[in-house]
C-alpha cells in the first residue's frame, strides 16, 4: 500500500469503493499472469503504456527463467509502446508472439532472428481480429487509466488505442491508475461502443473531425478487475528529431503541392481537407510548415499527434485534431500539461478502430502523408522491410489511410545510410502499398504526382523527380533497357536485374 500522500492520490483518482479495495503492488498484480498467457496492454506510441506493472512482469519472468522455468507471453498492444517496455520484456526473452507493431531494436533483432513471432497487420484490423479469436483468448489486460469514477467507469489517459477492446474481451484486468496524468484530461476522449461484427454493423456517424459519437469513459465489468496498481509517472517522451535540410525540402514540395491543388480547385483554399501524418521528423516538418501557408482552421484526422500539432493548435492554424494517442517529446509533454485546458477543447482521442476506420477516412477525404523505406519506379511502396526481408517497425496505420485517403502521399529522403541506399529502386522486394494505393511520392529531390499516369509514365515521373542524382543514371539505364525489350509489356522490367540494387548493397555495402 501507499503512504499518506499516496492514499490521498488514491482517494482523488479512485472514487469507487470496490476498486479502492483492490489496490495492490505491481509485484502482487503480475501474479495473475501465467506462462503462455496472452496479455494485452495499453499504450499507443509513447502514450499510456503501463508504468509499474511491466517492470514487475519482467522481473517475474527473469526469476522464473533463473529457476529453470520457461515463461513467455503473447503480447498484444495498440501499436508500439514505450521503448523500455519492449526492451525489458525482450531482454528476458518473455515474448513469444508480438502483435501488431513494434519499434524497439532489441525486439526487432529477436524477430529478425526468428526468436520471436511477429504479426504485422493494419491497425484498424486489430480489434476485429481479436474479437474473432485470431490470437486465441486474451487472458489478462493491463490498462493504464487516469482515474475511476464513482460509478466505476474508467477515465482514459494519454492514449486509447485498443483499450476498449482489451477491457471487453480479457478474462482478468489489471488497472494502473496514474495520478501523474492531468485530471483535466477527463473529457477529451470519445469512446465509441457501437462497433459490431458483420452482419450487425452500422455506419460510423462521423462527418466532421470534431464530431463526438461515444462517451468520455471506458466501461468495465468490476468482477474482471483483479488488481488496481497506483502509479505516478509521466509517459516516456517520444524522440523528436528537429527538421533538417532534407526534411524541410520535402515539406516545401508538399506545401507547394497543396497550393497547386487549391489553384486546381481540388482542395478548399483556406482549410484544405483533414490531414493525417505519420511519426517522424519529415512529418513534423510538413505539419510545422503549415503555419507559413496562410491556412487557418485546419483539421487533422490521424492516429498520433506530435509536438508540431500543439504548435499549430496554439497559433490557430489547426482548429481541431482527432487521434488515438499523444506522442510528445519532453518539451511537448510539459507544454501539453501546462495548457491542458486549452488543448482539451481542440483535441479528441478515440479508439484506434475509429481513428483509423476506412469508412471515416474515406468520408472525410483525409490527405494521407506517410513515410516509406523505398518505392520502386512504378510506385509500389515498401514501408516495413529492409532489403525485403528484415522487419523495421511495421505497417502501422499507413495502409488504413493510404488505401482510403482522398490523396495518398509517401515521403522519404531519396537516400539513406550516407547515400549508400537509394529510396527509389527498380523493383521493391517487399510491397506494403501497391501502385494502386500510391498517388504522390515525395523526396527532397522533388514530387511525382502519379494520378492519371500509366505505368511507364509513372516510372518516368518518379525517376525524373524523386531519385537522387547519384542513382538517376542507373535507374534511367534500367528503365530504358526494360522498355526496349520486344515483349516489354505494360510494366517493363528486367527480371534478371530487378533486385540488382539490393544485391549490390548486400555484396558491397552500397547500391551505387
Amino acid at each position: 500500500m501507499s503512504t499518506s500522500s499516496g492514499e490521498s492520490r488514491i482517494a482523488n483518482r479512485i472514487r469507487n469503493a470496490t476498486f479502492a479495495q483492490r489496490v495492490t503492488s505491481a509485484a502482487d498484480a503480475v501474479r495473475f499472469i501465467n506462462p503462455g498467457d496472452t496479455v494485452a496492454i495499453s499504450g499507443f506510441a509513447s502514450g499510456g503504456t503501463p508504468k509499474d506493472t511491466i517492470p514487475a512482469l519482467a522481473d517475474r519472468i527473469r526469476d522464473a527463467r533463473a529457476g529453470g522455468s520457461d515463461f513467455t507471453i503473447n503480447l498484444l498492444t495498440g501499436a508500439s509502446v514505450s521503448a523500455s517496455t519492449e526492451r525489458m520484456l525482450s531482454e528476458v526473452e518473455g515474448i513469444g508472439l508480438r502483435m501488431p507493431y513494434q519499434s524497439e531494436p532489441t525486439a526487432r533483432q529477436r524477430i529478425n532472428r526468428g526468436q520471436m513471432e511477429y504479426v504485422d497487420i493494419h491497425l484498424s484490423h486489430v480489434a476485429q481480429q481479436v474479437w474473432q479469436g485470431y490470437y486465441g483468448h486474451v487472458n489478462v489486460a493491463i490498462v493504464e487509466v487516469a482515474g475511476i469514477t464513482e460509478s466505476g467507469e474508467l477515465i482514459p489517459s494519454a492514449s486509447i488505442g485498443n483499450n476498449k477492446t482489451w477491457l471487453d474481451v480479457a478474462d482478468k484486468i489489471i488497472l494502473e491508475v496514474n495520478s501523474w496524468v492531468p485530471a483535466e484530461l477527463e473529457g477529451i476522449h470519445d469512446v465509441y461502443y457501437g462497433t459490431a461484427l458483420p452482419p450487425n454493423r452500422k455506419p460510423i456517424q462521423i462527418t466532421r473531425v470534431d464530431d463526438r459519437i461515444g462517451q468520455t469513459t471506458y466501461r468495465v465489468d468490476p468482477a474482471k478487475v483483479v488488481a488496481v496498481v497506483e502509479t505516478h509517472a509521466r509517459d516516456a517522451a517520444s524522440e523528436l528529431t528537429m527538421p533538417d535540410a532534407v526534411s524541410e525540402a520535402i515539406a516545401g514540395h508538399v506545401l507547394d503541392f497543396f497550393a497547386y491543388e487549391v489553384r486546381a480547385g481540388r482542395l478548399p483554399a483556406d482549410t484544405l481537407l483533414p490531414l493525417q501524418a505519420g511519426i517522424g521528423n519529415v512529418a513534423n516538418a510538413v505539419l510545422g510548415g503549415l503555419d507559413r501557408g496562410g491556412y487557418k482552421n485546419l483539421t487533422c484526422y490521424s492516429e498520433v499527434l506530435q509536438d508540431s500539432m500543439l504548435a499549430l493548435i496554439k497559433d490557430g492554424t489547426v482548429a481541431h485534431a482527432s487521434s488515438t494517442s499523444l506522442a510528445l517529446s519532453e518539451a511537448g509533454l510539459e507544454e501539453f500539461v501546462a495548457n491542458v485546458d486549452t488543448y482539451r477543447n481542440h483535441i479528441t482521442l478515440r479508439p484506434q478502430e475509429i481513428s483509423n476506420h476506412p469508412e471515416v477516412v474515406r468520408r472525410l477525404g483525409v490527405i494521407a502523408m506517410n513515410g516509406m523505406l523505398e518505392a520502386d519506379i512504378y510506385g509500389n511502396v515498401n514501408s516495413t522491410h529492409v532489403m525485403g526481408t528484415k522487419i523495421m517497425n511495421g505497417i502501422g496505420g499507413s495502409g488504413d489511410f493510404a488505401r482510403n485517403g482522398y490523396v495518398s502521399m509517401f515521403l522519404s529522403p531519396s537516400t539513406a545510410r550516407g547515400g549508400s541506399i537509394s529510396a527509389i529502386v527498380p523493383m521493391s522486394p517487399h510491397v506494403d502499398h501497391s501502385e494502386h494505393d500510391t498517388q504522390v511520392i515525395v523526396t527532397e529531390q522533388g514530387l511525382a504526382d502519379l494520378r492519371g499516369l500509366s505505368p511507364r509514365r509513372r516510372a518516368r515521373a518518379i525517376i525524373d523527380n524523386c531519385a537522387h542524382p547519384d542513382y538517376k543514371p542507373l535507374l534511367d539505364d534500367y528503365f530504358a533497357r526494360a522498355e526496349a525489350l520486344p515483349d516489354a509489356g505494360q510494366t517493363p522490367h528486367l527480371l534478371g536485374e530487378a533486385f540488382s540494387f539490393h544485391q549490390r548493397y548486400q555484396e558491397t555495402g552500397s547500391m551505387r
